[in-house]
């Protein structure tokens, strides 16, 4: 890595000097602003200008360490002779922002794109936590396609509750069906809060933080063990020094995004998604990130890529243990190496090496957490895909979070027509209900809620709690939290929003899932079926101004990744005008 600014080759020909390297009124301006901070004159005499791309945020408890974790890329950055400048974006909060943060992920990707590209930046250091977060930065850095790497918050340590250990988002699925079912007092309910979130980081579970953390190391655009380093341990910052050091490299290479987010790279992913029993919220993000970066992928490269892949993690929600745990019995860099004879070996990565050569020496120090290809911990890890009458475009389901004797099963539809229709009726004594049912939600895909939020992993009502049930079939538009688990059938495309099949289920109506067989079939006539939406009434959102409103107006539907469709495709970073 060369320290001495004579031999970068890019030296006064990178985005930055149209901004500090003129000797001119602009230049004079840009530069004297950028010294009321103190910064020495050196600093703008060419070097690369790194951004820190920062969603910190009191209101976001996964990224609240990030102003930390920000100062640590800054001293890698300083050794390797570049100039960093940090800037906060949305931060996109999972657990606190209503509706959803769904409905927020294009938003805070609009926000990147736009900060990346009116910005004097030559590469950018993405840090990303919470669930959203790393869809959205990099969405939003995809469109612009600089060098760029991502640098995760962590997982927070794993939690304990009366000699259990719980974990984030799953025991609270699983602590409130208990308490609905008399099984736990509200008392032990409420004291396992404090148990179960210890330290700073995003969910412990293998739910759609730490899942996108591990696609942005199975993408190549992290550095190897980004995914499981504990939030709080001293090699997390370490790693973040190390990616500071490693972005001045990639600016001086001049190796971008798109060099890195191949489709190669993409089906990678999709593999090991598969293979740590990642979340149902991967197909969505994905899929957006691809349109992003202009890779072609579809729902059908998901079936295709992760149909035979067994799960080999033991982790939360499909298994007992916690990323604490994968991290001390490897990481995924001991996942990639099993799945040497899966992936595309030669796919390069931000480390400078192949994907395969960033893995092949890991060893696995638990195999009670890590299980071997040959002797997995489920036979099927990946996303199944279905299609039918009720789904055209496409649904899909996590197996490994499913209940194996429900994975071909018919059943009488019991309809709730949108979120406020189930929370009224679900523990109705009188629901007419029970466990061969089942359980469908209309209205809660990324136009009808809006955002898709994580409903649709229904609770079970509770006269089915209360004798020892603990899973159904559940349909719908909307998306679960990837520390749920259940035969959840969910992004049902198209939406009922959009007047979609859903749209159109009653209540007795037989359905029939069959998940062998990747089909979803709604047993109702094919004119009972136009006869009825010929008396369905049009969606009308109650969202009738600001960001929202642009949302309804312009997403895509869950099988193209809910993007919004104006923002699919790259813009690149031209240098725009001048503000004076």
């Amino acid at each position: 890595m060369p320290d001495d600014q004579n031999d970068d080759p890019m030296k006064g020909k990178r985005r930055s000097s149209e901004w500090y390297g003129k000797a001119d009124k602009d230049g004079f301006a840009h530069r004297s602003w950028m010294k009321n901070q103190g910064l020495p004159g050196d600093l703008f005499d060419g070097r690369p200008v790194i951004g820190i791309c920062n969603t910190w945020s009191e209101f976001n408890p996964c990224n609240a360490h990030f102003r930390d974790l920000a100062e640590r890329v800054k001293r890698g950055v300083y050794e390797a002779g570049g100039m960093p400048l940090e800037f906060p974006v949305f931060s996109n909060s999972e657990s606190q922002l209503r509706p959803t943060a769904m409905l927020y992920r294009n938003l805070a990707s609009m926000d990147v794109e736009e900060s990346i590209r009116g910005l004097p930046m030559d590469g950018v250091i993405l840090l990303t936590g919470c669930d959203k977060t790393t869809p959205a930065l990099l969405m939003g850095a995809a469109s612009c396609d600089l060098p760029t790497l991502v640098v995760s918050g962590g997982p927070m340590l794993n939690g304990h509750y009366k000699g259990e250990q719980i974990g984030s988002g799953t025991h609270v699925w699983k602590f409130s069906e208990a308490v609905r079912a008399g099984e736990m007092t509200l008392q032990d309910f409420m004291e396992a809060e404090t148990a179960n979130s210890r330290s700073a980081g995003h969910c412990m579970t293998m739910g759609t933080a730490s899942t996108m953390a591990s696609m942005a190391e199975s993408l190549g655009i992290a550095l190897p063990t980004n995914a499981a380093i504990p939030a709080v341990d001293s090699r997390r910052y370490s790693l973040a020094q190390f990616a500071g050091r490693r972005i001045v490299e990639l600016v001086r290479k001049n190796v971008r995004l798109s060099d890195i987010m191949t489709k190669a790279a993409f089906e990678n992913a999709i593999i090991v998604n598969g293979a740590i029993g990642g979340s149902t919220n991967a197909v969505v993000h994905l899929l957006a990130m691809a349109g992003r970066v202009g890779v072609d992928i579809s729902l059908d490269d998901w079936d295709r890529l992760g149909r035979e892949v067994p799960c080999l993690v033991n982790l939360m929600p499909s298994g007992k243990y916690l990323m604490e745990d994968f991290y001390y019995a490897g990481g995924l860099p001991v996942v990639i190496r099993e799945l040497e004879h899966l992936l595309n070996k030669d796919a390069m990565t931000v480390s400078g090496q192949s994907i395969w050569e960033n893995s092949k020496d890991a060893e696995c120090y638990n195999r009670d957490v890590i299980y071997p290809l040959d002797k997995p911990f489920k036979p099927n890890g990946g996303i199944a895909v279905i299609t039918g009458n009720l789904a055209p475009n496409g649904a899909i389901l996590k197996p490994s979070a499913a209940s194996p004797e429900l994975m071909t099963h018919r059943g009488r539809a019991v309809v709730f027509e949108d979120i406020e229709d189930y929370r009224d009726r679900i523990d109705d004594p009188d629901l007419d209900v029970d466990e061969t049912c089942v359980m469908v939600l209309k209205y809660c895909g990324p136009k009808g809620y809006p955002g898709m939020a994580e409903v649709g992993n229904m609770g079970l009502p509770a006269k089915i709690l209360k004798k020892g049930i603990t899973d159904m079939v559940r349909v719908s538009d909307a998306r679960m939290s990837g520390t749920a688990y259940g035969t959840v059938v969910l992004h049902v495309a198209p939406e009922a929003a959009t007047g979609g099949p859903l749209a159109l289920v009653q209540n007795g109506d037989m359905v029939e899932l069959d998940i062998p067989n990747r089909r979803l079939h709604l047993d109702v006539a094919d004119d009972e079926l136009e006869r009825r939406r010929g008396e369905l009434k049009p969606f009308v959102s109650p969202h009738e101004r600001g960001y929202s409103r642009i949302y309804v107006e312009h997403v895509n539907q869950a099988d193209k990744g809910a993007d919004l469709d104006f923002l699919v495709g790259k813009g690149g970073t031209p240098v725009l005008r001048e503000s004076h």
